[in-house]
């Protein structure tokens, strides 16, 4: 297949790129490199995908509009691009809104007269849900967070797009994604690398949250199997495991042989209390289940974020 993956340099995107590649499609990554974490981040999550024959690179803002060449002749398309993130979202709004919506509208218009687009695959988050976000996806959507609700409005935009101009739509709701690669502003990331340097975790309200985390490589194979699901059908896909802040942190000593250093701040606006997605309709339209422990998954990030110090 013809492939387009927007946000094709940062966590997710990246690895997603190389498993299609693996799989022999041909891939073109879009990336306008915004500021929210460091370029150089960026570059490295591209280190294998640079130069191989199967891959390019187009560097632009999907907001500013897509360029012709860059759909032109696509059959899947991965729209993976996005502002993430609960905290900056509350005092940014307009880049937000720029990033996450007016940018998703930009590249509907690009392909609502495609003759050769077969699926759109639309990333969304379990933000949607909003403070509790466990179940599955008959859960009402009350986001707790301009974030969420940004990312809500670019599911309604797809939906909008594939009623009234057939582009072949499917949502999928992601839950705390994690692994080699996570930006470093995640809780995760921020957690191994307070325990690997000696440095205070600065946990924010009670450490109780609970998460269904999801390993990267268990949230690529969904994305690249729901290819093959159902046009117009949103799914939540997340971890089995469902585990509290704290015992995260737990995990993470026990598993770096590290003891954690704890420092306690107040809780953040719009934080999500509880996350733990029911997967029974992603398994049952395409077959997918998670398949990564914590322990496994945690073990991998720690070994590639001891590589970055």
């Amino acid at each position: 297949m013809r492939c387009l993956v927007t946000g094709a340099a940062g966590f997710i995107g990246s690895h997603l790129c190389e498993r299609l590649i693996a799989d022999g499609h041909t891939v073109r990554g879009v990336d306008c490199f915004t500021d929210y974490y460091p370029r150089p981040v960026k570059e490295r999550n591209l280190a294998n995908l640079r130069g191989h024959a199967q891959f390019t690179l187009h560097e632009f803002d999907l907001a500013d509009g897509v360029p012709t060449a860059a759909v032109d002749g696509v059959e899947w398309l991965f729209h993976i691009a996005a502002m993430p993130g609960l905290n900056k979202s509350w005092t940014h709004f307009d880049e937000y809104n720029r990033c996450n919506l007016v940018a998703t509208h930009r590249l509907l218009e690009s392909v609502k007269e495609s003759k050769t687009l077969k699926k759109l695959i639309y990333a969304s988050t379990s933000s949607v849900y909003g403070k509790y976000a466990s179940g599955d996806e008959t859960l009402p959507t009350k986001p707790s967070s301009p974030y969420g609700i940004t990312k809500l409005s670019g599911e309604q935009l797809c939906r909008v797009y594939g009623d009234e101009f057939g582009v072949p739509t499917v949502v999928l709701r992601f839950f705390s994604v994690y692994g080699p690669r996570q930006r470093p502003e995640m809780g995760i990331h921020q957690f191994i690398n307070a325990v690997l340097t000696g440095r205070p975790i600065k946990l924010t309200g009670d450490g109780l949250h609970v998460r269904g985390n999801t390993f990267v490589h268990d949230c690529v194979d969904a994305v690249v199997k729901s290819t093959a699901a159902m046009t117009g059908e949103t799914f939540n896909l997340g971890g089995g495991e469902l585990v509290t802040v704290l015992d995260t942190i737990r995990k993470i000593e026990r598993l770096s042989g590290r003891a954690a250093t704890i420092e306690r701040h107040p809780p953040r606006k719009g934080d999500q209390f509880a996350t733990g997605a029911d997967v029974g309709k992603l398994f049952k339209h395409v077959g997918w289940k998670p398949t990564t422990s914590m322990d496994d998954g945690l073990a991998q990030q720690i070994e590639w974020q001891k590589t970055l110090l």
